[in-house]
């Protein structure tokens, strides 16, 4: 009988333990982005300097002193341009933005990559058709941007007609959600 007691006295335990267990971070549904998984529990900045792909963009962000505000509770829909949107730019014009007397001039053009709100592929892909094809949003630094679709991918056009497509969609975050683009998008 002792046997029996202490056999199920510790299945009650195991099973009671079972019951608070909590899945670990790496059971999160992540996306990878520039070889790092990105954590939906994690803010947009905590993951975005974990991507490889994102290294100019996150440089330019500490730069332009956007950390503590894209560490907030947002939310926000971010279009995060690649390395490789960045050097599309003519030649000088990273550097000449990283310079601290251009500040202003890089906070325009980050934030014009900034949506107030939190915006998934889907939900743009809907204004769009409901738009008849267009949809208009306006940015954090008051411009606008208008979305559009082709192929069935999510595209996004500057003020100049610059077009940039979402490579990778709805990478959620704590505080909103990035969309990874192609293209540095730039303000009038």
């Amino acid at each position: 009988m002792t046997l029996r007691r202490t056999f199920l006295t510790a299945s009650a335990a195991l099973a009671l333990s079972l019951t608070t267990f909590t899945l670990p971070s790496f059971a999160e549904d992540t996306v990878m982005v520039g070889g790092a998984a990105m954590y939906p529990s994690k803010n947009i900045i905590e993951n975005a300097v974990n991507s490889k792909d994102h290294t100019t963009l996150v440089a330019a962000v500490k730069a332009a002193g956007l950390v503590d505000t894209l560490s907030g509770p947002g939310p926000f829909t971010v279009f995060a341009p690649v390395n490789d949107a960045f050097a599309k730019l003519p030649a000088g014009t990273v550097e000449m933005l990283l310079k601290p007397e251009n500040k202003d001039k890089l906070v325009k053009v980050l934030t014009y990559h900034v949506i107030a709100g939190n915006i998934m592929a889907a939900d743009a892909m809907k204004m769009v058709m409901d738009d008849g094809g267009k949809h208009t949003v306006k940015t954090v630094e008051g411009g606008t941007l208008t979305l559009t679709s082709k192929d069935g991918k999510l595209m996004i056009t500057d003020e100049n007609g610059q077009m940039a497509t979402v490579t990778i969609a709805d990478v959620k975050q704590s505080n909103g959600v990035i969309h990874v683009i192609d293209t540095v998008l730039l303000p009038k």
